[in-house]
């Protein structure tokens, strides 16, 4: 590991994409020192650790309920990229496109960031009706509490315009630095809160035995999240053997793998997000009692329902991208087969079957994750991004983030290592070439 960091400062292409990586994200953290103009820069953030808002804040990497310029952080470019990742595999004219190659990709990427000004304009109005309606008296300077109209502009155009300078830093970072920009952006977000999250539990006077707790909790959780991550499922594929002349071609024998984890935290993300409507909407109605029951994330109701949404939505992601028909008809083409299991519908079936248990098994894995946090650190006094940090959906953000960008770095460093090997050879062969050719030449001193 430490060759392999050092290799990576050695190399001067990477290391200047992860100046790049760290310049921007610093560039992003900054914003979040940036007030909304009209609002208390002294307001003491008390909504942005409570009920919904602390866990949508530990899922987007953004501080909802704080009134900042980059509160929605990437949460509306990850919504419009999910919509349309889904899109294409649902509306034939955008799968065609999407089949075009990098025009087509180019042109959906390009409605994405349009569908983001809409998207952030819905979760501003969401953030400004759940957090500035309640708390306004307290956010909004003494100048501002009067003119409501005015407020509700600045408030809705400023939390739009972050979120679009925070889905621009992303794809510098995709395009310039080190790994995929949201992941980065995100994975930033949730590890920026820990000083303050310990800061909070100080004075707690068990406060080792929270950390020990804390540590014991990080090392099963990670173990367990790696070990998933890197789960799959391998199918052996035998591709046909084919004879032309003297030469035998094919013949081999590879692995289709199936993660189990394949939709990763967005099984999570839906059902968090739905959870939003129903709380905004009984709070508007002055429902108390179903509010409560929508805010208690250890009742019964809440967590059956949570557990539900997430098991339709890991099984809904995953028949949605790996769609078995489409596998088993491309190896049909190419001449392949699962050994045993006869071409066409019977492999679209082999293949559904095995995708339906491995699915049940990273549905399983995403519920005990995702409700996890609230009965551990039920009364523990920690804030609520810290529990979504320590024990669950974050550290499934965190560790796959991370896992993702040290592939992507090693993946460079192999590249960049395989380029100045060839180029190496292919200078060494060029100075032997020149060397014969003097060697023979008439001024040379074989001609002598």
């Amino acid at each position: 590991m430490d060759n392999l960091f050092l290799k990576l400062f050695r190399t001067p292409e990477t290391r200047q994409r992860i100046y790049r990586t760290l310049v921007l994200l610093i560039a992003y953290r900054l914003g979040f020192q940036i007030p909304i103009p009209g609002t208390d820069p002294d307001f003491l953030k008390s909504t942005a650790d409570q009920g919904i808002m602390g866990m949508l804040s530990a899922l987007s990497g953004g501080a909802i309920g704080q009134t900042t310029v980059f509160a929605l952080g990437i949460m509306p470019y990850i919504s419009a990229s999910i919509i349309f990742s889904m899109l294409t595999k649902v509306s034939p004219a955008l799968e065609a496109i999407s089949k075009e190659g990098a025009a087509g990709q180019k042109r959906i990427n390009q409605w994405t960031r349009l569908s983001v000004v809409p998207i952030a304009l819905v979760q501003a109005l969401l953030v400004y009706s759940g957090v500035f309606m309640q708390d306004g008296a307290k956010m909004v300077e003494v100048g501002m509490r009067e003119h409501t109209v005015a407020m509700f502009f600045i408030v809705v155009t400023s939390l739009i315009a972050g979120s679009m300078i925070v889905m621009w830093i992303g794809e510098l970072i995709t395009e310039y630095g080190a790994g995929n920009g949201a992941s980065l952006i995100i994975m930033a977000g949730i590890i920026a809160v820990m000083p303050s999250s310990f800061a909070s539990i100080r004075s707690n006077p068990e406060f080792w035995q929270i950390i020990m707790f804390l540590c014991a909790t990080w090392a099963v959780v990670i173990l367990a999240v790696v070990f998933m991550h890197k789960g799959a499922r391998r199918i052996p594929i035998q591709y046909a053997r084919l004879t032309r002349g003297r030469r035998v071609y094919g013949g081999q024998r590879h692995y289709l793998p199936i993660k189990v984890n394949m939709a990763g935290v967005m099984p999570i993300i839906f059902a968090s997000v739905l959870f939003v409507i129903p709380g905004v909407i009984f709070k508007w109605l002055g429902w108390g009692v179903m509010e409560n029951i929508f805010s208690d994330q250890t009742g019964f109701i809440y967590v059956t329902i949570y557990l539900l949404l997430i098991f339709s939505f890991c099984f809904f992601w995953n028949r949605l991208m790996f769609q078995p028909e489409e596998i088993a008809n491309n190896l049909r083409e190419h001449g392949s087969f699962i050994p045993g299991i006869r071409p066409g519908q019977k492999t679209s079936d082999y293949l559904a079957a095995v995708l339906t248990r491995v699915t049940l098994v990273g549905a399983a894995f995403l519920a005990v994750v995702a409700v996890m946090p609230a009965f551990i650190t039920k009364d523990s006094g920690m804030t609520q991004s810290m529990q979504y940090f320590v024990t669950g959906t974050s550290v499934l953000i965190v560790v796959g983030v991370a896992l993702e960008l040290m592939d992507k770095l090693q993946a460079q460093l192999v590249m960049k290592t395989y380029e100045n090997e060839e180029g190496g050879a292919a200078e060494g062969q060029n100075q032997a070439k020149w060397a014969q050719g003097k060697k023979g030449s008439p001024s040379g001193g074989g001609a002598r």
